[in-house]
């Protein structure tokens, strides 16, 4: 296994654990599956574990598989606060007190604010105290460090880079999303500010490998080095050297095997100019059947009304390339959880953001079928529920 450094030097391996996709069966979690694929991810090296409050299961079953192992001082938790649930300052301690029982643990070496997507929010989050009880457990060991797991555009990333004096940072990134959410604008910002960047979907859940269109699967199968879809995307990340730690969602040991082996094989530099050229045909092919040919170059940006126009159209065309859900999921994550909407919703329809997109799109008439599309009853209820419960 290979590591990388964390902001003060402490070595983070290159692959680490997503406990969201442990499996589940009737009545919860399947403990001792997750238990074996837990020990050997240790065992192969694997030494960073990231789960979350709101996953259902996760923190109470790595608590106790690492417990009874006596595993938990050979590895790193990295767990998050649900600042959306916020609605008094004594409950920061409740939530936190609660991962730790469930952790079974007297600390939490890396703590993210969850799904911080807008400095709006971190300013509501720092009038409710929660700043200065980050301090203060940090004084205390209790927290080792801070950082936070981001979803939106590559602006508001790199503004709530500067808005605090982080330990690190939790992005979406893959091959399919250099240009959309933070991007590598905003992985090479956070790396010239020496903050580690996780990733996490490399793989968009799986999809880069199991729900890939047929050119691009006969790409992948034609090419000599044999390697699979996952091994590409993966080495394309961990080419990278701003790249600290890819997540990956295990559920299976052959799948620990497979990326084990990848994360010890794969580092910086390891990618040729054939192989970049070759995974971007594969990205193209993928992207063939897009509703909307955004390159997120952000030209069009900034919107007077707010509107994140690459991100909706990311979502839009994901929609179509992933599926409703994922489309829906995305489209909700940069858009309404946050303090300020950038919905499609949103436009007016000025026009001045079709002066400037060099690939021609008219964007006014492209929101609007992203509006129709993504912005129906679930993800207006879903709104009105954050909106009301959430503090947003």
């Amino acid at each position: 296994m290979q590591y990388r450094p964390d902001k003060y030097g402490n070595p983070i391996s290159a692959l680490g654990f997503g406990c969201l996709r442990f499996t589940q069966k009737l009545g919860g979690i399947d403990l001792e599956k997750a238990e074996r694929e837990i020990l050997a991810a240790i065992e192969a090296g694997v030494n960073y574990f990231d789960t979350a409050y709101v996953y259902n299961g996760s923190e109470a079953a790595l608590g106790e598989i690492l417990s009874r192992n006596g595993l938990r001082d050979k590895v790193k938790i990295a767990t998050k606060l649900p600042h959306y649930l916020l609605k008094t300052p004594d409950s920061v301690s409740a939530y936190f007190d609660e991962e730790l029982r469930r952790l079974h643990t007297d600390h939490v070496d890396y703590y993210l604010m969850h799904m911080l997507n807008d400095v709006a929010t971190w300013e509501r989050l720092k009038a409710l105290g929660v700043l200065h009880w980050l301090e203060a457990q940090k004084a205390a060991g209790v927290i080792r460090q801070v950082g936070f797991s981001y979803h939106g555009n590559s602006d508001m990333f790199c503004q709530l880079l500067d808005a605090y004096d982080w330990d690190f940072c939790q992005i979406q990134y893959n091959y399919m999303d250099q240009h959309i959410q933070a991007g590598v604008t905003g992985l090479k910002y956070a790396a010239s500010k020496g903050i580690p960047v996780i990733i996490m979907e490399p793989l968009r859940g799986g999809r880069l490998v199991n729900k890939l269109p047929k050119e691009a699967k006969r790409l992948f199968e034609k090419h000599p080095s044999g390697r699979s879809p996952a091994e590409w995307g993966l080495r394309w990340l961990w080419d990278q050297p701003e790249v600290t730690c890819v997540l990956s969602g295990m559920n299976a040991l052959e799948m620990v095997a497979e990326n084990t082996r990848i994360a010890d094989q794969a580092l910086p530099g390891c990618f040729s100019d054939e192989e970049r050229a070759f995974l971007d045909a594969a990205a193209q092919a993928i992207n063939r059947g897009t509703k909307v040919p955004c390159t997120g170059c952000r030209y069009c940006m900034p919107c007077p009304q707010g509107v994140d126009i690459p991100g909706v159209f990311a979502a839009y065309n994901r929609r179509y390339s992933d599926g409703w859900c994922a489309g829906l999921r995305e489209y909700f994550m940069c858009t309404a959880l946050r303090k300020s909407s950038t919905a499609a919703s949103n436009c007016i329809k000025c026009g001045k953001c079709e002066l400037h997109c060099p690939q021609g799109i008219e964007i006014r008439k492209e929101l609007d079928r992203a509006r129709a599309t993504l912005e129906g009853p679930v993800y207006k209820i879903a709104r009105a529920y954050v909106r009301r419960f959430m503090k947003y």
